[in-house]
């Protein structure tokens, strides 16, 4: 399965090189091809906001969305705001110590980004990423480091593109969608490094 998916990613890249080769000659081609990518799925139908209204505004079904995922998030969090996780006192002594965030190990993971994956809200795309990662690894594990010892994190890499997925059931329910983010990628990386080094000091811890 893994192999046929990678040959289908091969075929449609060599497709859209051709298209954007050709373009001179053939600009029917192209702008048909491009203007299919931009279709998108139709606006999500009224939804009834808490107090048992029907919105029908885009602005205002985002808003109902909003409220609900935040919502659900929050109540499914059992932990108080500053306090840790319980799997994660093993390491809380170990705070005070600052890993060195290796270039080389920033590098590996933007290397490892997927090209296929799209942009999150920051506008740069994996694919970039990965091409530029020899560039890009010495000034991204810097921030990073940054971002380990002041514990702030990049206002970009905070942000994300939700767009509501309908499951099943009444469609005007916000409850019968759910959420699927694009976020970040530099951010993912960053999260990977966190992973890494809570892993390694909880094994050490143990």
């Amino acid at each position: 399965m893994g192999c046929r998916r990678e040959e289908v990613r091969k075929a449609k890249a060599r497709l859209e090189l051709g298209l954007a080769t050709a373009v001179k000659e053939n600009k029917k081609s192209f702008y048909k091809y491009t203007n299919g990518k931009r279709k998108t799925k139709g606006n999500v139908c009224p939804l009834i906001d808490a107090a048992g209204n029907v919105t029908t505004d885009d602005k205002e079904k985002a808003e109902v969305l909003s409220a609900f995922f935040t919502s659900a998030f929050n109540s499914q969090s059992s932990y108080l705001r500053g306090t840790l996780c319980p799997d994660l006192d093993i390491w809380a002594d170990t705070q005070h110590v600052s890993p060195e965030i290796e270039v080389e190990a920033v590098r590996e993971l933007l290397l490892h980004l997927d090209s296929h994956k799209s942009m999150g809200a920051d506008g740069l795309h994996p694919r970039v990423l990965r091409e530029l990662a020899g560039v890009i690894a010495e000034p991204l594990s810097a921030i990073c480091q940054r971002s380990w010892l002041t514990g702030e994190v990049p206002e970009d890499w905070r942000l994300a593109g939700v767009t509501p997925i309908y499951k099943k059931g009444r469609k005007e329910d916000p409850g019968k969608h759910r959420p699927v983010s694009l976020t970040s990628a530099p951010g993912k990386v960053m999260e990977q490094i966190l992973l890494g080094e809570i892993t390694r000091l909880a094994s050490m811890g143990s």
